[in-house]
């Protein structure tokens, strides 16, 4: 070999999995304390930069937490890690404020009673100095900005959308162009402008002529991170449809369709309601979109609409129980997921207030189980296969599963009894740093890697 020439670096291999650990929690119950149902928490949310986090509840409250450990050595702590400088604390939050958002109501043309439950709650753009974000109930969408004033921050609401739909709201979106917003509900997803709220228009509208002939349903929808054009809504039916919102002023014809073609002989009773997507989120770049549905997370490539890059099984030990599942509604939970800022790991919530953290790194095997509990490790046993690799694509189907309950199908994977009546439905990843927020019942739990 020459002197000249340089020895190839070896390829880096996937990241290590990372070690998680608690960091804190607010609205701890003891042991045997009973949870009001009102202060459930039923939202998440972190801010674009990190440093703010808000929770919504079924009681219609919202409540901020503040990031105390950004500053260090005069220097961010986002620029320290980056300058790999030793940082001792780990992230930390306070209370900051809480406000009533919601009150309970009554439709009277419908003789029904809308919940004050906190279904989403967004960041928008701050400005001068002040927070604003939107939240939303089943019915009603409000705008609020959060000033400080002295030692207080004090929460008033802008702007209420209202009466634009006739369905519950399961989304609610922020465009990059920081003056428009999508909500959807089942059937119709409207584009708002946040200064007016007496006028929104309908891009998407799936209702039939006749509702006899209704076969699906939108889950969730979201806006692409960094084209102001561009949006994603998920189905009942596991499929994900991508729209350009310049090309017509209702969007009925989608851009791009992914779904994943359904495997022969492998039809049941359960095959419909659990491929139901409940969540999806585009990753950070843009490049991505995470889908759950009831049993897995998965990953999809917007470039490629062959079907999933990678799928990851979140309780495959679930599988013989669905009837039970079924029976007692939990098969309609609505889980959602997150990914990490970096893009290298997805994380979604279970039963038992368990929680999976699974690397989407090509050739990464991490597939951790967490407890949101003060000691999140508890129940881990980390069993990862070997990937599967499909020779008809070149989609890659990451198989991470956990040792099966199949013999005893009362018990999770790591031989513990699980619980349906604890959901982990709520989490949300920290933009930047490895640090994960979610919801137990009352109780907001934090960890960091």
């Amino acid at each position: 070999m020459n002197g000249g020439d340089e020895v190839a670096a070896a390829p880096a291999g996937p990241p290590q999995s990372l070690d998680w650990k608690f960091s804190q929690v607010f609205g701890e119950r003891t042991a045997g304390e009973e949870v009001q149902e009102v202060d459930i928490i039923s939202a998440i949310e972190f801010d674009k930069t990190g440093d703010h986090l808000a929770t919504g509840d079924r009681g219609g409250r919202v409540v901020l937490f503040e990031r105390t450990d950004t500053k260090d050595h005069g220097v961010p702590r986002r620029d320290l890690e980056r300058m790999e400088y030793p940082i001792g604390r780990h992230p930390e939050f306070r209370y900051k404020t809480e406000f009533q958002s919601h009150e309970p109501e009554f439709d009277y043309l419908k003789s029904l009673e809308i919940e004050e439950k906190i279904n989403k709650i967004r960041w928008c753009q701050t400005a001068n100095g002040a927070l604003f974000l939107l939240s939303t109930n089943d019915k009603t969408i409000k705008f609020w900005k959060v000033t400080s004033q002295e030692t207080n921050l004090v929460a008033r609401c802008r702007r209420v959308y209202a009466h634009a739909h006739d369905y519950h709201i399961n989304s609610v979106s922020n465009n990059s162009d920081g003056e428009t917003f999508i909500s959807a509900d089942d059937l119709r997803i409207n584009l708002w402008n946040l200064e007016i709220s007496n006028q929104s228009f309908n891009i998407v509208d799936v209702k039939p002529a006749n509702m006899e002939d209704l076969t699906e349903v939108i889950t969730s929808a979201e806006f692409h991170p960094t084209h102001c054009n561009t949006l994603a809504y998920s189905s009942s039916k596991g499929s994900i449809r991508v729209i350009d919102l310049r090309q017509s002023a209702l969007c009925d014809s989608h851009a791009k369709l992914f779904e994943e073609p359904e495997a022969p002989g492998s039809r049941s009773f359960f095959t419909e309601i659990i491929a139901s997507i409940s969540d999806i989120k585009f990753a950070r770049d843009g490049r991505y979109i995470l889908s759950r549905d009831y049993m897995t997370l998965k990953l999809w490539d917007i470039n490629m609409d062959s079907g999933p890059v990678a799928t990851f099984q979140v309780h495959e030990y679930l599988r013989p129980k669905l009837c039970d599942l079924y029976e007692n509604d939990s098969i309609f939970d609505k889980f959602e997921c997150c990914l990490s800022g970096d893009g290298l790991r997805v994380a979604t919530g279970s039963y038992s207030n368990l929680f999976r953290v699974f690397g989407c790194a090509p050739g990464s095997t991490e597939a951790t189980t967490l407890e949101a509990s003060k000691n999140p490790m508890r129940r881990q046993v980390q069993t990862p296969s070997r990937p599967s690799r499909s020779l008809s694509s070149i989609t890659r189907v990451v198989r991470r599963e956990l040792i099966t309950g199949a013999e005893n199908p009362g018990v999770d994977a790591n031989g513990n009894a699980f619980d349906f009546t604890t959901k982990l439905l709520h989490l949300a990843w920290h933009p930047t740093e490895n640090s994960i927020a979610c919801a137990a019942a009352n109780s907001l739990y934090m960890y960091y890697a």
